[in-house]
């Protein structure tokens, strides 16, 4: 089993301001998500950010609910543990939420995600622990590492010249068209 000590963890990022972050978690094992939750709070308050908690029914509602706030929050950290069954509900569960919030993702979301996928408790516990392999310490850095990059690749667009009173606009152009 890989241990954090076996990754190549990136130091956190120091943000000026404070990011604002929203942990989203699914409390299905709560005990799970205790830990997780620990872990990721953790690391947000050693990067500064600031940080709410929102729970929902299930691994699957943690995309919608980051859709929902996602203009009051700067980043995300989603936290869940979905453990197989006997059924197929578990693949429908594990790939469909990680496809909506890797979908977020790349619509410009920072969202670490710390929804653990397991063969049986045991494995969720160790993941979950802070003091073992804290997935949810690890989402919240990834969230924290997302902020930094967004931050540094969002340039204020060129608005371009500014009409004046005189000037026509025309729809599709590529630029004012001065009158004489």
């Amino acid at each position: 089993m890989k241990s954090n000590e076996d990754a190549g963890n990136l130091a956190l990022p120091s943000l000026s301001p404070a990011p604002s972050v929203l942990i989203v978690a699914a409390p299905y094992y709560q005990a799970i998500i205790n830990d997780l939750i620990s872990g990721a709070k953790a690391v947000l308050a050693e990067a500064g950010a600031t940080v709410d908690v929102v729970e929902v029914p299930g691994a699957l509602e943690i995309p919608t609910a980051i859709r929902l706030a996602q203009k009051h929050y700067e980043g995300f950290v989603a936290l869940g543990c979905v453990i197989r069954g006997e059924t197929t509900h578990y693949d429908t569960v594990c790939n469909d939420s990680s496809r909506a919030l890797a979908l977020l993702g790349l619509d410009g979301l920072c969202i670490g995600n710390g929804v653990l996928t397991c063969e049986n408790m045991e494995q969720a516990q160790v993941r979950a622990a802070p003091g073992e392999m804290d997935k949810g310490g690890g989402a919240a850095a990834a969230a924290v590492h997302l902020i930094s990059l967004a931050r540094q690749f969002r340039i204020a667009p060129d608005p371009g010249p500014v009409p004046g009173e005189d000037d026509i606009l025309l729809a599709g152009g590529t630029g004012l068209t001065r009158t004489a």
